[in-house]
């Protein structure tokens, strides 16, 4: 499957700019495809229950984009993969890096983008070592095998005045075929 490329947070659509740019059609990406249409985005600073309520944030965007209701079983299981891309994400903010800002959903008509803003110094990366039946380390090898593509951009300098770098974790996975 994939491995981490470090493009920015939006090089595939996913930020605020690149929409403005692109105007109400969406985003266009470098390749001139076009990315997202829509964006969300949720504050998760100091909050508690960040994944569940990303989840539910996540399951409102997929039910106003038309993923949900699932029309067919493979688009219910996009759905079903495309939260729990959101909750893994966010978990692992929550458990490496001091809990995340934000999460960014971008829907376009072939794709559908997860953006984790965090101010984690540390990387993700699949768990080559996790073992079968075991809790733990299974979180970004699922991301992995679930999404098309997934990645991480740091941002170097402080966004807020804390002076705490961020970094987003991003994750792209196919929407579903029309029946």
């Amino acid at each position: 499957m994939s491995t981490t490329h470090p493009y920015p947070a939006g090089e595939h659509g996913g930020d605020d700019a690149a929409l403005e740019a692109a105007g109400p059609g969406g985003a266009v990406r470098s390749d001139g495809a076009e990315a997202v249409r829509q964006i969300r985005r949720l504050r998760l600073v100091g909050t508690s229950g960040a994944v569940s309520r990303s989840r539910e944030f996540a399951r409102a965007a997929l039910h106003d984009w038309g993923w949900l209701p699932a029309a067919t079983d493979e688009a219910r299981a996009a759905a079903e993969d495309a939260l729990l891309v959101v909750s893994e994400l966010v978990t692992n903010a929550c458990l490496h890096a001091n809990g995340p800002d934000e999460l960014r959903l971008g829907c376009g008509p072939k794709v559908l983008r997860v953006e984790v803003s965090d101010r984690g110094s540390g990387l993700p990366a699949p768990d080559l070592a996790r073992r079968a039946g075991r809790p733990g380390g299974h979180g970004m090898f699922i991301v992995q095998r679930l999404c098309l593509d997934w990645g991480v951009a740091r941002e170097a300098g402080p966004q807020d005045g804390s002076g705490a770098p961020r970094k987003t974790v991003w994750a792209e996975l196919a929407a579903p075929t029309a029946p």
